[in-house]
């Protein structure tokens, strides 16, 4: 169900205004993580890390192109914006990289704790728009947004799954 964007013609406009803005928050932060998991699939030494970034960066794509269907299910232009929370914990990635570069057998598992602030982070966020989502009614827009939140609690477990398996286990010896 598209609604207009004119607010006083909504009797849920404060709420669809910031659904709009967090849909823009999190577009831009979408964007900013195909940088960040370029970085983090580089770095990791572990092939099957690796190989887990590399897919989240395709998944990440898509939920870009899903993202783009929720504005233009709303009829709104589809302009992310700087995410500071995405910046954030990216520039954290990025320091543990260089504090860890020399000590590769703690280096993944450091890069999974990264991965997976930045995991939680999507989920919290995608959980909220799901949410306001269903309040709304924007039934295709929460039908979207509820499969990529499911992708983003699939990565979380499988960098658990990895974690455990190998990287804190590496770490530990």
């Amino acid at each position: 169900m598209a609604r207009k964007n004119k607010s006083d013609e909504m009797p849920n406009a404060h709420l669809h205004e910031l659904f709009v803005d967090e849909l823009k928050d999190i577009l831009g932060a979408e964007r900013q993580l195909l940088k960040g998991l370029k970085k983090l699939s580089e770095c990791a030494h572990s092939d099957t890390l690796k190989e887990a970034f590399k897919t989240h960066y395709k998944q990440t794509e898509g939920q870009i192109e899903r993202l783009k269907s929720v504005f233009s299910s709303l009829d709104v232009t589809a302009r992310g914006k700087k995410c500071k929370a995405m910046e954030g914990l990216l520039e954290e990635a990025d320091e543990i990289m260089e504090e860890f570069q020399d000590s590769p057998e703690v280096l993944d598992a450091a890069l999974i704790s990264a991965a997976q602030k930045v995991e939680h982070y999507e989920i919290a966020s995608y959980g909220c728009l799901v949410t306001y989502a269903k309040l709304m009614e924007h039934t295709e827009a929460e039908e979207l947004l509820a499969a990529t939140l499911a992708e983003e609690k699939e990565t979380d477990v499988l960098l658990t799954e990895i974690a455990m398996d190998e990287a804190n286990v590496e770490a530990v010896q």
